[in-house]
């Protein structure tokens, strides 16, 4: 079967190729997004969940990329309201960490290097006198408090590509480009369920694999060297009960995050691994000590095997720069136009620009198309804009009437619902939730089957929400039976 041509051929569905498609859709392309896995199923699913400039960066001059990722985080704290939110900062002061003067100043330009609106400055903090201090250490007595912010990677992915959908692109998950050949008129391209589609112009966005797909799927031996890193992330017992995260500078110049988390936990990452293969990322032992080695470094209490709930593995395509090491290779994005001007591969950038990337790829290659997608909330954040109001104090304020809406619900199920799918959890609540299965709803799982692509109770418990954490093996059993007796029936 053909499934006709399109002007753009998107591969990979993580969050560059999701924003692509859904800008280049908004532009009026007709647009097919593919990806041999779930959408975001990888990388972009295996974040630490930040929007931030990346202030450890002003220590390599990288000013230009912090500036625009700093202005890009108020962009996002607007169109994706439901699904970020700002965060506080604790970056504690000691004698093994950097002087207070050097990160004062790094701070002072964090602060004012871009127009901000929707978080506040720094602070410095005396821990003794502030609830941020509870879980530290008594030996760090003073510190800054800073402001970044938190997004649901997973589901921003998601949000991009309904966005997409809903403007005309083709979205196919699970369905490899098993081949490209050139032909007059662009590219015919194999996919893995026996059908194809032909398309005027291939962007790769593969990600760890781009250079495998250029090579081996396009046949095209010029892709830029990739450095894969390894990311690994613990989900541990709660740190602390305030609404801080933490950042940890290490003794070998790194810093890691620790995260509050899912309400009930904390997120700690990332570590810096380089690797060989991106297939099947997994934490190392090495990772794992490393990672309860940086945390305990600031911790009164220290974290034990037995508190890691969780873990996971992303890995990181970083466009190979010689003579960098993994923490000087910069995070920008890299766009590579192969012989011929009809193919592209995207590699590198950071979660908090993908949007940017979309708008530098579609420029070059339709000058005279229009951008449009910093002033267009995305699916789930399409609430009444207040005049007056920042887009996360009206979501606030949206939330906080849904809840008054739906009265007869439990206010926990209607603030998890609307944190998930925002607007949409209206309807799903409006309609009725059907069964509960141990903490999740069939409502909510056939709008993760129809709206969101989900085929898998790992899709829905682990990308579309979190669930997976919070139920019991018994629920993750009973939403395993659901999906098969769902992909069974149809």
């Amino acid at each position: 079967m053909n499934r006709g041509h399109f002007d753009l051929l998107i591969i990979g569905a993580g969050v560059n190729g999701a924003g692509l498609a859904r800008d280049a859709s908004g532009r009026g392309l007709k647009v097919a997004l593919v990806d041999a896995a779930d959408i975001g199923g990888a990388t972009s699913a295996a974040s630490t969940k930040l929007i931030h400039g990346g202030l450890r960066y002003l220590e390599f001059y990288a000013f230009r990329m912090v500036r625009k990722a700093l202005a890009e985080r108020e962009v996002l704290l607007d169109i994706a309201a439901h699904l970020t939110r700002p965060m506080p900062f604790i970056l504690p002061l000691g004698p093994d960490t950097r002087p207070g003067w050097m990160i004062r100043a790094g701070l002072f330009l964090y602060d004012n290097l871009a127009h901000r609106e929707q978080v506040p400055g720094s602070s410095k903090v005396v821990l003794r006198d502030d609830h941020a201090g509870q879980p530290l250490d008594k030996r760090y007595t003073q510190a800054f408090r800073y402001w970044d912010g938190w997004v649901d990677d997973a589901r921003l992915v998601i949000a991009n590509a309904q966005d997409a959908s809903s403007r005309g692109a083709l979205v196919l998950p699970r369905t490899a480009v098993t081949a490209a050949t050139r032909t007059p008129s662009g590219w015919n391209a194999e996919l893995g369920d026996g059908t194809n589609l032909s398309a005027t112009r291939i962007i790769n966005c593969a990600g760890p694999w781009a250079s495998e797909v250029a090579a081996n799927v396009l046949g095209l031996p010029d892709a830029p060297r990739l450095r894969l890193v390894q990311g690994a992330h613990l989900v541990t017992r709660r740190i602390g009960r305030g609404q801080d995260s933490y950042i940890l500078q290490q003794p070998d110049g790194r810093i890691v995050f620790i995260i509050p988390y899912e309400k009930d936990f904390s997120l700690i990452g990332t570590t810096e691994t380089t690797i060989e293969s991106p297939n099947a990322p997994q934490i190392t032992e090495a990772e794992t000590e490393y990672l309860l080695a940086a945390a305990n470094r600031y911790l009164s209490r220290p974290l034990e095997r037995a508190d890691i709930i969780s873990t996971y593995a992303g890995i990181r395509p970083l466009v190979m720069e010689e003579g960098k090491g993994v923490r000087e290779t910069t995070r920008d994005w890299k766009i590579v136009t192969h012989e011929g001007g009809d193919a592209v591969t995207v590699v590198g950038g950071k979660i908090t620009t993908y949007r940017l990337l979309a708008e530098d790829v579609l420029s070059r290659l339709f000058p005279e198309s229009q951008r449009w997608t910093a002033e267009q909330p995305l699916p789930g954040s399409d609430f009444p804009r207040i005049p007056g109001l920042t887009g996360q104090q009206a979501w606030t304020k949206w939330r906080e009437n849904l809840c008054v809406k739906h009265a007869d619900y439990d206010p926990r199920i209607v603030d998890r619902l609307s944190g998930l799918y925002g607007t949409r959890a209206d309807a799903m609540l409006e309609n009725g939730l059907g069964e509960n299965l141990g903490g999740v709803f069939t409502a909510e799982l056939e709008h993760m089957v129809a709206e969101e692509w989900a085929q898998t109770a790992e899709d829905a418990l682990w990308r579309r929400s979190k669930l997976g954490l919070h139920l019991s093996e018994e629920a993750r059993a009973a939403v395993a039976q659901w999906f098969a007796a769902r992909f069974t029936k149809s």
